[in-house]
């Protein structure tokens, strides 16, 4: 019971960060879960964390909702794009033996904290959501970067945030609280989609009273995360989530080694 309660209050952190930044702690939660069960298999570490990510991410969209800061226009078009490599990413980390796993996922950590601290931190000069309207090249590469998030969000149960964010921003010129606010609702669907694929695979089945207790706590701080996310500088939400994503590959990198 206490160790439920603890991932409980985990998951309370993992809201409200998680949807600060537009990432749904994925990023977070699937290395710590990877630290806490070095003997667990890759698919149920990634299969509890989509899970939590959904919830996260569902309760995080809805209440940028009411916010009105989701551009769905592009969230559903980077949505259908990601679907089948989430379908491809939840099927493939069965065949990933746990240390080759951990390295790959804490190299593709390390990296992506690099590029977001030098490429995803400036402000866009677009300021209204209305105002978003992508070139054909530009929406060329949102679509091709969607394909690949969708594979590495369920390949690594992170949901793909850490990638959407970065790339809406630096790349697609959206501002960075529309970023967030888009990249949570593409979350909510793509690792829906991820967490399907395990829960037919009856993978879902040796997680599912962790992932519970860890999203009882999610739903509550991503209703926080949501509101602070206004009220923080988009500068300070990018180099915070570069930050953490280093520390985190550095750890994962020392116990896999």
């Amino acid at each position: 019971m206490e160790a439920y309660l603890l991932l409980s209050l985990f998951g309370m952190f993992i809201g409200v960060f998680g949807t600060l930044i537009g990432a749904g702690g994925g990023f977070i939660l699937a290395p710590v879960l990877l630290l806490l069960y070095p003997h667990e298999r890759p698919e149920i570490i990634t299969s509890i964390s989509l899970a939590v990510t959904f919830a996260n991410a569902l309760s995080g969209s809805t209440a940028y909702a009411f916010s009105k800061r989701i551009n769905y226009r592009y969230g559903l078009i980077f949505s259908a794009v990601s679907i089948p490599g989430a379908v491809i990413g939840a099927m493939s980390t069965s065949y990933l033996p746990r240390r080759l796993f951990d390295i790959i996922f804490a190299g593709l950590l390390i990296l992506a904290s690099i590029f977001i601290f030098f490429n995803g931190s400036s402000e866009s000069a677009v300021h209204e959501e209305r105002d978003i309207h992508l070139s054909t090249k530009l929406l060329v590469e949102g679509l091709l970067i969607s394909v690949l998030v969708g594979f590495i969000s369920s390949f690594l149960g992170i949901g793909g945030g850490i990638i959407h964010v970065p790339a809406l921003t630096g790349i697609l010129g959206f501002p960075v609280h529309i970023a967030t606010a888009t990249s949570h609702f593409i979350l909510a669907i793509v690792t829906f989609i991820g967490m399907m694929v395990h829960i037919l695979s009856g993978t879902f089945d040796h997680g599912i009273h962790r992932a519970m207790s860890i999203a009882s706590g999610v739903l509550i701080g991503a209703q926080f995360g949501a509101i602070l996310s206004s009220r923080v500088k988009g500068t300070i939400i990018i180099r915070a989530l570069a930050a953490a994503l280093f520390m985190v590959g550095v750890r994962l990198i020392i116990q896999a080694l």
